[in-house]
């Protein structure tokens, strides 16, 4: 079984907080002590934004990818794609890159469909592989569901670090949605964390770090594996 795992900071700079009430449009506290509807519009608004690019800091890979059974303090999705297009002529051009949210704002498996899914050509095939901390909620996997099934040319594999709240049946039910619309989910092993590290972790200028694995995740991996195993078949 593995073990809980305790919350820990991950705020790094690549994150936009929001600013204060008082500071934002300009309004100072005592406008929006006058006028309560302002404060909860700006209340409203959501704190993060998508952030976009080709390498993630070191501790955001850490903390977020762990594989731990209790995702206490992770509340925000990585999503780190690769994208193999096919032309006409049969030539493979790849890409990549990473997606983050907060889970006030727009998600990044939605962020994923509405930034990078409309730059693909209609005349070409797609291989796209997604590796992301935590599998998808119901609605993220609604909209997958939905883009596969209006999208013929694009073929998706979704390796997920940790199950987001399995245990729910409504949660359940989406991951099998999933496989019925032909969607590939399976469970990162711990190679597939060396490959992130290597491919989406920014390094130090000329070097290159081994990837560390941590003590549990051979057998975090085997426990969702299982779970997963269990909710699919």
């Amino acid at each position: 079984m593995a073990q809980k795992e305790e919350a820990a900071a991950a705020a790094a700079a690549t994150t936009t907080a929001a600013p204060e009430p008082a500071s934002q449009n300009g309004e100072d506290l005592e406008d929006l002590a006058e006028h309560p509807e302002k404060l909860k519009e700006l209340i409203d608004l959501p704190p993060f934004e998508i952030i976009s690019g080709e390498r993630l800091p070191v501790n955001f890979f850490k903390f977020q990818f762990r594989n731990v059974e209790y995702s206490s303090g992770r509340n925000k999705t990585f999503l780190c794609y690769v994208v193999e297009a096919q032309g006409k002529g049969g030539q493979v051009q790849a890409s990549r890159g990473y997606l983050e949210d907060e889970h006030a704002g727009a998600h990044a498996e939605e962020a994923f469909f509405n930034t990078i899914l409309p730059t693909f050509d209609p005349a070409s095939r797609y291989n796209v592989t997604w590796y992301v901390s935590s599998s998808p909620c119901v609605a993220c996997a609604d909209r997958i569901i939905k883009t596969l099934g209006g999208t013929k040319n694009l073929r998706l594999l979704i390796l997920v670090g940790r199950l987001f709240m399995w245990e729910e049946p409504e949660i359940q039910a989406a991951l099998k949605k999933l496989k019925e619309a032909g969607c590939k989910l399976r469970i990162m092993k711990p190679q597939d964390f060396e490959y992130v590290w290597q491919n989406f972790v920014e390094q130090e200028e000329g070097q290159s770090k081994a990837f560390e694995p941590w003590e549990d995740i051979q057998e975090n991996f085997l426990y969702y594996e299982e779970k997963l195993a269990d909710i699919l078949k």
